[in-house]
């Protein structure tokens, strides 16, 4: 076993009794590109079931921790505390960073892209933990490094909708709805990214990149909030 996969496991109190899964966990699709005969495969699948994971284990603890809270509450929370921000910086907190492995050209990436790979990675984590030990662990594992943050998502108002906010705002001040426009779409199919602009009649306020149109969409109006002063 990689020693620095066994400290891994130290560190997240879980030792896999298949560490090919961890190890699956931390695959990049570039990497197989680039090294075909490595034997490996990616973390694209473990993503898909760990992402699941994640919602469910999330929605339960909301459902039982805020019993008077509204639906639409609630769906706002969920979002802030499984969006790709927060599951980088778990990922990160993590040194799951450490562990990647990476075509050398998204090695020398640490940007926005990296915090998306990070993010995928940490959903491909509670994938490959579920398969492994079990729902039970997984949903430990997931309260251990979601849950402590949701107190603070609440207090520093994370999960407000910010489209909406921006909208309220735009019509109390400039009397014109917002509009969004996409400006760019990179990445392969499994992996897309787009770039969202908001704009008050022609005048582009800022611009958003997320994993999905609605991601990207609620960080523009995030960030214009943030340019225009109306985020109180």
């Amino acid at each position: 076993m990689n020693p620095d996969l066994k400290a891994f496991q130290e560190k997240i109190g879980i030792n896999f009794k298949d560490a090919g899964l961890l190890t699956q966990a931390f695959v990049h699709r570039s990497y197989i590109n680039e090294n075909k005969s490595s034997g490996l495969s990616h973390n694209e699948r473990l993503e898909f079931l760990g992402d699941a994971v994640l919602e469910l284990v999330i929605t339960d603890f909301l459902y039982k921790e805020y019993d008077k809270k509204a639906e639409g509450e609630l769906t706002a929370y969920r979002s802030a505390l499984v969006n790709a921000d927060t599951c980088a910086n778990i990922a990160t907190s993590l040194s799951i960073n450490d562990y990647l492995l990476l075509s050398k050209g998204e090695s020398k990436d640490t940007g926005r892209a990296r915090q998306y790979i990070l993010a995928n990675a940490l959903e491909a984590l509670i994938g490959a933990i579920y398969l492994d030990q079990g729902y039970d662990s997984a949903k430990v594992f997931i309260e251990n490094n979601f849950t402590p943050l949701i107190h603070k998502i609440i207090s520093d108002g994370a999960f407000i909708d910010s489209k909406s906010l921006f909208q309220e705002k735009a019509q109390e001040f400039e009397s014109v709805t917002p509009s969004y426009k996409t400006v760019k779409e990179t990445g392969p199919d499994h992996e897309k990214k787009f770039t969202v602009g908001v704009y008050i009649g022609k005048e582009l306020i800022a611009t958003g990149e997320g994993k999905s149109k609605q991601d990207a969409e609620q960080i523009a109006a995030r960030e214009a909030l943030t340019k225009k002063g109306w985020g109180n």
